[in-house]
């Protein structure tokens, strides 16, 4: 096994499966089934995910809303998403702990680094939500910065697509993917694969990350069995 402890990072807009907004349960489940494939294993997983799929807070900016309270609603959209996955990880007999950056005491605890990582080492399935609690910061820089304060392996960012390739695969069939990467080289190609505060905090505290196609089931396991699966960056 290639990873003991593991920062999956979920994009919101991947839990739409085929609707316009909003959450797929067949996709909720399948997510679900695939995490609990992997703590079978024995590998201890905290989750970030994003809330594109309800609302984004740079989209609110855009249409002359406040940057701030955009982005403060957005962390709320990570929270239902959150919860959601809580929920269906629950439904199939994960053990699992919610915990938010912003104080939410009624539906979830505060982000603590040492609970969090003691919920881990008990075998539960840890969500991060709200992303830092701070407006500016995206849900990307959240799951680096959350894998850098646990102690993380890797970070397994689960997309739409199967990796990282030099032009966008959907505009251009000739497209072409990289199976490992540098740091350096995704930085100078303008590869958009995080933002740059969550790529920087990734490159100086040596955390690889793994970009991979979670909507193809069984994806996630071979990542952590070592396959050759997406893209590998690393320093």
């Amino acid at each position: 096994m290639k990873y003991k402890r593991i920062l999956l990072k979920l994009s919101g807009e991947a839990l739409m499966g085929d609707k316009q907004f909003g959450i797929d349960n067949k996709r909720l489940m399948q997510y679900a089934q695939d995490i609990k494939e992997i703590v079978d294993l024995k590998v201890e997983v905290g989750i970030v995910i994003g809330g594109g799929n309800i609302f984004r807070g740079v989209q609110a900016e855009k249409g002359g809303m406040d940057r701030t309270q955009g982005d403060y609603m957005g962390m709320l959209a990570t929270m239902i998403n959150s919860m959601a996955l809580q929920s269906a990880l629950e439904t199939i007999g994960l053990y699992t702990r919610l915990q938010s950056a912003i104080d939410m005491k009624q539906i979830a605890e505060p982000y603590i680094k040492r609970k969090a990582v003691r919920h881990l080492e008990k075998g539960r399935v840890v969500i991060f939500g709200s992303g830092t609690g701070n407006p500016f910061f995206t849900t990307d820089s959240a799951a680096s910065l959350r894998a850098v304060e646990i102690d993380c392996d890797v970070i397994l960012k689960g997309t739409r697509v199967d990796g990282v390739y030099d032009s966008d695969p959907e505009k251009n069939p000739s497209a072409q993917k990289y199976d490992t990467l540098s740091f350096d080289k995704a930085y100078e190609n303008k590869l958009k694969i995080m933002d740059m505060t969550a790529f920087t905090l990734c490159k100086e505290n040596n955390i690889p990350v793994v970009v991979f196609d979670m909507n193809i089931p069984g994806n996630l396991k071979k990542v952590i069995l070592g396959n050759k699966v997406g893209t590998l960056v690393t320093v």
